[in-house]
């Protein structure tokens, strides 16, 4: 969980006071050590761990789970190193603060190259999601970027923190189509 936190770059922690009481905390990108991001997945897959298309965060977190011994070993195979902050989570229904510095809204924000697609730009996507195949076709807007994503036709689809989100974007690797909106003559 602690290795999904780093890739994502923020997220939601759920502490337990000495009271007892249970709060929620927003943990949020501050930086990185400006090392080169290798997956961890493409290092199972060399290890002959995972199939290539088998290697999701579910597989990843199973295959944890059954080499307990070998995880440091994952997880040094990436040098990068993503610093986090705490943040007040004034409002549990307010997503994390994406690059372009709002919001992101589940189901209407994605992560994308900034260098291909500006920041605040809309863009219709056509894919599917990955566990039902149900078609996925929208207007998301530009409001993230991470470094995986890199090239013109490259989103990634936040799907929020409620439900099945982790699992969807754990297993959202499908073919996408996109298109940018522009006004006429801009670009």
């Amino acid at each position: 969980d602690a290795l999904v936190l780093q890739i994502q770059g923020s997220g939601r922690l759920r502490l337990q006071g000495s009271d007892g009481r249970m709060q929620t905390v927003r943990l949020a990108y501050a930086g990185h050590n400006d090392q080169t991001y290798d997956a961890v997945g493409r290092w199972l897959i060399n290890q002959g761990q995972l199939r290539a298309d088998g290697a999701n965060w579910p597989a990843i977190k199973d295959w944890a789970r059954r080499n307990p011994q070998r995880v440091q070993e994952m997880l040094w195979s990436n040098p990068r190193v993503v610093f986090i902050r705490e943040e007040p989570l004034p409002d549990p229904n307010v997503g994390p603060r994406g690059a372009q510095g709002v919001p992101l809204t589940p189901g209407r924000s994605i992560a994308v190259d900034p260098k291909s697609v500006p920041y605040g730009t809309p863009v219709w996507i056509d894919t599917t999601e990955p566990l039902s195949g149900t078609p996925l076709r929208r207007l998301v807007l530009a409001q993230d970027t991470g470094s995986a994503i890199a090239g013109a036709v490259r989103a990634d689809y936040f799907w929020g923190w409620d439900g099945d989100a982790a699992e969807q974007a754990g297993r959202m690797r499908q073919p996408l189509r996109m298109w940018v909106l522009w006004p006429r003559g801009a670009r």
